[in-house]
């Protein structure tokens, strides 16, 4: 599918690659090359699709950039791919955390990148039609266009990685979800972390659900699974 696509890339003949690749690709295309022109053609309408984030820019970091997308109302659904020349584990789980929803180290194929565009355009088309905007079960209530989440009525402060995830459990309630296909769906399908990840996120979000940790459930050597109904383990 088509996007409007924002390359944030200080330099400038990669980000010239870029701009010249997306369209041909049959994407609109603003390009930035510091992290404050970023942030105000993030803000420009019409907000972009996706963004194409370097983290190494002259002014202030993409790491910074993402953060500041996901705090404002108006750009924390964009879609977010990072690049990057720092490959670590530990590298990747920072840009997840602030919000990165995919994650490319330099150097890096073109082809790929542009594979990874139209699958997170793809993915994010998918969630807009997705289910009713506001879940509740139990303690717990969701609410997907706002990105909020209530345990007792008490707003539990989520990163958007952790949002994600809690999504991911609750869109599939009920059914088993493997750290394999937890890693594709709320990290993407090449995000290059181990599952050690997956654990440890699912505990910090258990921890952060205070009362309503119980409904997920972890099964030894399988995964986990969110409960299919709210009146058991509540306390757990």
């Amino acid at each position: 599918m088509r996007g409007l696509i924002l390359v944030v890339e200080d330099e400038t003949d990669l980000a010239t690659t870029l701009e010249y690749n997306l369209q041909r690709d049959g994407h609109d295309v603003r390009v930035a090359h510091t992290g404050r022109a970023a942030l105000a053609e993030a803000a420009n309408d019409p907000v972009p699709d996706l963004v194409v984030l370097d983290l190494m820019l002259p002014d202030i970091s993409g790491t910074e950039v993402c953060r500041h997308l996901r705090e404002s109302e108006r750009t924390r659904d964009i879609a977010i791919i990072m690049l990057t020349a720092k490959g670590e584990e530990i590298d990747r789980v920072v840009g997840f955390e602030v919000g990165a929803d995919d994650y490319v180290v330099k150097p890096f194929s073109v082809r790929e990148l542009m594979l990874r565009v139209r699958a997170l355009l793809r993915r994010s088309q998918r969630s807009e039609g997705g289910d009713a905007d506001v879940f509740t079960f139990g303690r717990l209530r969701v609410d997907r266009e706002a990105h909020r989440a209530w345990v007792d009525n008490t707003e539990v402060k989520l990163t958007a990685l952790e949002f994600r995830l809690l999504l991911a459990f609750v869109s599939r309630r009920g059914r088993v979800q493997s750290r394999d296909a937890l890693l594709s769906d709320v990290w993407g399908i090449q995000a290059e972390v181990t599952t050690r990840t997956v654990d440890t996120h699912v505990k910090r979000l258990r921890e952060k659900l205070g009362a309503a940790a119980g409904y997920i459930e972890t099964l030894r050597g399988v995964g986990y699974r969110f409960r299919d109904r709210p009146d058991e383990g509540e306390d757990e």
